[in-house]
């Protein structure tokens, strides 16, 4: 088996040398995708938590309730706790108030790192498609061009607000003593993605059924 340049191991991403060997030193169980909003998280995360019991936890559907309003801390924090308590898990989101229960329960950080036009252009398609077809989000919720575009909750102002944020952040977070027991996979490109999802499913195929 050929090494994946894509892969790091504990640490080693926020130094930005490729882990040696032959692939991951442990098969990941407990998944945490990241990367600004629009650059896929929950597309890849639900792709990867497609094995059969391994459920997709997404953090969104746990902060928000009715009405855009904002769960509680408290409230918020129990949830993530509660949804990832299993041995098995995949989940995509950025929420620091969760931060420490998710990336402590977690053994790999899968990071999505791509250019900014590319994330601004899925953003954009996105909404339109569920703003078109009245998709209803996490508790009932929908998008409208009118908050998309026009104001300051705009997910665009946001992606633009904390695109470099993330770049700059993220490789600090993975320096932390803390997070230091986590395996990170820095992709920067769609493709990258879905060269590493191949090799990961393949390492890991789904159980044969009866």
């Amino acid at each position: 088996m050929s090494a994946n340049p894509l892969y790091h191991s504990p640490g080693s991403a926020a130094q930005g040398a490729p882990a040696s060997g032959c692939g991951p030193e442990r098969p990941p169980r407990r998944l945490v995708v990241v990367g600004t909003t629009g650059s896929g998280k929950t597309t890849l995360a639900g792709r990867l938590a497609s094995r059969p019991g391994v459920p997709h936890v997404e953090l969104d559907a746990l902060h928000w309730e009715a009405n855009w309003v904002e769960a509680d801390d408290d409230v918020f924090r129990e949830r993530a706790a509660r949804a990832l308590a299993g041995s098995a898990w995949v989940v995509d989101g950025n929420y620091s108030k969760v931060r420490d229960i998710v990336w402590s329960r977690a053994d790999t950080v899968v990071w999505l790192d791509y250019p900014l036009p590319l994330i601004l252009g899925r953003l954009a398609r996105r909404t339109f498609a569920r703003v078109v077809m009245k998709t209803q989000l996490w508790q009932g919720n929908r998008e409208s061009l009118r908050t998309a575009f026009l104001t300051r909750d705009s997910l665009f102002l946001w992606a633009l607000s904390t695109y470099k944020k993330h770049r700059w952040n993220l490789p600090q977070l993975f320096r932390q003593p803390e997070y230091s027991h986590l395996q990170v996979v820095h992709l920067s490109s769609p493709r990258a993605a879905r060269r590493w999802l191949e090799g990961a499913a393949a390492a890991n195929p789904a159980p044969e059924q009866a």
